[in-house]
């Protein structure tokens, strides 16, 4: 599509794809994305033992789930970061019809866990959750839109994206799960503000959002819930937010020692969403700053690959991924040192979670496919071009 505009270089073939995939791919961020999964594994071999004790089951059940579904995980991330921005594309329309359907069926078929939101299929020896696998593959089906909209005589594609994203986060807020909703709607203006989208037009829609939390607040008591909670100047000690707080405040730079962190055994949700509270409580601030770093690099790093691509869509469709990868790490962090409030949103590749572990593997691979260096001029060199 974008060749036409742009042109393309001739690339020799016969390079065979294991050594082509290396040569090319950011090593920095996959080795970013290892370690964040080998420090998932270390902090779920602490937070996981209560929870399988509580449920009568063996002490490192849950750690042995994660091991798999995370070896399922990194499959996926090795095999879809070898593919060609192409094939990457048709992957993530499959993947879209699939993954909207399912969430669309979500309200009569899917189930609650008895946490207030109905977010999963319940699989009988595991449960899946749309909303996750949604989100990877909603981000490069709008950047094909947005950047075919760019060219001449190509659809109106900007308009077609906003569409989708509107239903999308109508559905999710329906279940109800406001976080999901905002990561969407967010990656959407990333990429559309990249795209060069009018100021004017970036108010509007932040003005819409606070309109429709304005909404959500009288209108759905578990949203009301969370953030009068939040607003709250005093805190719980009994509750998820007052034991993470206390866990934190606890383990203080250098922690209180490797399995002697007690958060673990009074956080239901101490695996999952307030696993960086498990992990500042045994191992300090220390370790709490060298997850910030990993994630950091990722994006830092995914980014300055990306404003050297000349591809709108790839452009488009990186930026949405490396965004929406780093805030939703921003945001468990966040709601666990209080600075924002609940949302129920895993730490990528950290938390405990077959759903999450895998999309994230999908989405992470769809980041390394497009951030890989390709024989191509970069946009830099067409700027200087048009100056001669």
């Amino acid at each position: 599509m974008t060749e036409m505009v742009y042109g393309a270089v001739p690339v020799a073939g016969g390079e065979p794809v294991l050594p082509k995939w290396w040569r090319t791919v950011d090593k920095w961020s996959l080795g970013c994305i290892l370690t964040l999964f080998a420090v998932g594994i270390l902090l779920g071999l602490a937070a996981s033992v209560p929870l399988a004790e509580r449920n009568g089951l063996a002490p490192f059940h849950y750690v042995q789930r994660q091991a798999f579904f995370g070896g399922m995980a990194l499959v996926a991330m090795l095999m879809t970061s070898m593919m060609p921005p192409v094939q990457v594309r048709r992957l993530a329309v499959i993947g879209f019809l699939a993954a909207f359907v399912a969430l669309a069926f979500l309200p009569f078929l899917g189930t609650d866990f008895g946490k207030g939101a109905t977010r999963w299929y319940s699989l009988g020896f595991a449960s899946f959750q749309p909303s996750e696998f949604l989100k990877p593959v909603f981000i490069i089906v709008s950047a094909w839109l947005m950047a075919a909209g760019q060219e001449l005589g190509g659809p109106p594609g900007r308009l077609y994206s906003f569409v989708i994203m509107v239903i999308i986060v109508l559905m999710l807020a329906m279940q109800p799960d406001f976080g999901q909703a905002s990561l969407i709607l967010f990656s959407w203006g990333v990429m559309w503000f990249v795209g060069g989208a009018p100021m004017v037009l970036l108010a509007g829609l932040a003005g819409l959002v606070v309109m429709g939390g304005t909404f959500a607040y009288n209108a759905s008591d578990h949203f009301a819930r969370r953030i009068d909670g939040f607003l709250n100047p005093e805190v719980d000690p009994t509750t998820q937010m007052g034991y993470a707080t206390n866990a934190i405040i606890e383990g203080g730079f250098f922690g209180v020692g490797v399995g002697e962190g007690t958060v673990k055994w009074s956080l239901p949700d101490a695996h999952t969403d307030f696993i960086i509270a498990v992990a500042a409580e045994e191992y300090g601030l220390v370790m709490v700053l060298a997850i910030l770093a990993l994630y950091a690099t990722i994006v830092v790093r995914s980014f300055i690959r990306l404003m050297r691509e000349r591809d709108p869509f790839i452009r488009y469709g990186g930026t949405g991924l490396a965004a929406i990868f780093g805030v939703q790490a921003m945001i468990n962090m966040g709601v666990a040192v209080r600075l924002l409030p609940a949302k129920g949103m895993t730490l990528p590749f950290v938390s405990y979670g077959g759903s999450s572990l895998i999309a994230g593997g999908i989405a992470v691979g769809m980041l390394l496919a497009l951030t890989r260096t390709r024989p191509q001029g970069e946009i830099g060199d067409i700027l200087r071009g048009g100056r001669r």
